[in-house]
């Protein structure tokens, strides 16, 4: 690998300078991906390897990160399991026949890896344009996200019908979480049989949980996940929404890395957990929205907290939002890539 920064931090050794990518970092925000987009539904792009290849390689093509991520949903999983998704444009992922019962969760397929080889087959063409450069990193939702979309039937503010499932039919919400785990693993392991260099398991509504909830029907089954890769050589990243309160917990399923959302100060978060757990994070996303000195001061300020630490990955709190301006993420980017310890 030519640009070595991002696994190397992965594994917590020391760098130079942290390694920088982020989340949605090949989105709305890219008026390069609205070219693309404009011509092609959403599954239509991520289920055409070319095209997934495409809109991959726009932020290592125009911005220059160290890492890029395979252009992907975390939703496929449901759908190959039989979820019937579409995606509206303004109105987001829907469902159009839920999970609510025990029949639909046993009628859910976990046989499914047939469904998903179009990732596979992304993963290859991009492997082979990113030419041992930077390195690629897979990725999956994590299954009580997952969940939460089956089971509300699209996004939700508040998950009342999932977390009614969680307390009034404990066991079939495990029936359907153990179901997507497996899933999710076996997804993971063929991302990593097909050439991905790293994984990121994103558990995108686990704020909504309480402690002791998100201990049972969330982490145990990140624990199962983890524990079932082929993870060689392979760093495995943990993000959720929630990590400045669930960081002690997710150390427990023994990922590489925690990303961090910015609700916490990243150096005690990386102090409190065992060595040699990386910490990725945590810029307020928001921040991209302000002035370049601003971007510049609160960067920097993040930098000089963490100095000396190893094991640190620059990245968001959150992915990018889609009306953030492309210069201001593209200055970020150099402010990184300019910076020494």
């Amino acid at each position: 690998m030519k640009n070595n920064l991002f696994l190397d931090a992965a594994f917590s050794k020391q760098t130079e300078r942290p390694p920088v990518w982020m989340m949605r970092q090949a989105g709305r925000f890219m008026p390069q991906y609205w070219e693309i987009k404009n011509k092609y539904s959403f599954l239509e792009m991520c289920k055409t390897p070319e095209i997934a290849a495409d809109v991959t390689m726009l932020p290592v093509d125009l911005l220059g990160i160290d890492a890029a991520i395979l252009f992907c949903d975390i939703l496929v999983t449901g759908e190959a399991m039989g979820g019937d998704l579409s995606f509206t444009q303004g109105v987001g992922p829907k469902f159009a026949n839920p999970v609510r019962t025990l029949q639909d969760v046993e009628n859910l397929n976990v046989d499914c890896l047939g469904e998903l080889q179009y990732v596979a087959d992304a993963i290859k063409v991009i492997q082979q344009r990113l030419d041992n450069n930077i390195p690629l990193i897979g990725f999956a939702g994590a299954p009580f996200t997952v969940m939460s979309y089956l089971v509300e039937g699209g996004s939700s503010k508040d998950f009342k019908l999932t977390k009614l499932m969680l307390h009034n039919q404990p066991e079939l919400a495990h029936q359907l979480l153990a179901k997507i785990a497996k899933v999710t693993a076996d997804y993971l392991n063929l991302q990593i049989e097909a050439g991905v260099n790293a994984v990121q398991i994103f558990d995108s509504w686990a704020q909504a949980l309480s402690w002791s909830d998100y201990q049972e029907f969330s982490h145990r089954y990140i624990q199962e996940i983890i524990s079932n890769l082929n993870r060689k050589d392979i760093p495995v990243i943990s993000f959720c929404k929630g990590s400045s309160v669930f960081a002690p917990i997710m150390a427990e399923a023994k990922p590489d890395v925690i990303s961090v959302d910015w609700n916490a100060d990243l150096l005690n978060i990386k102090n409190a957990l065992p060595k040699g757990i990386a910490v990725q994070g945590n810029l307020d996303p928001h921040i991209l929205y302000a002035d370049k000195r601003v971007i510049k001061a609160q960067i920097h300020k993040l930098f000089e907290r963490m100095r000396g630490t190893e094991g640190f990955i620059f990245n968001l709190g959150h992915g990018i939002m889609p009306d953030i301006p492309f210069d201001n993420v593209k200055y970020a980017i150099e402010v990184v890539k300019e910076f020494r310890y």
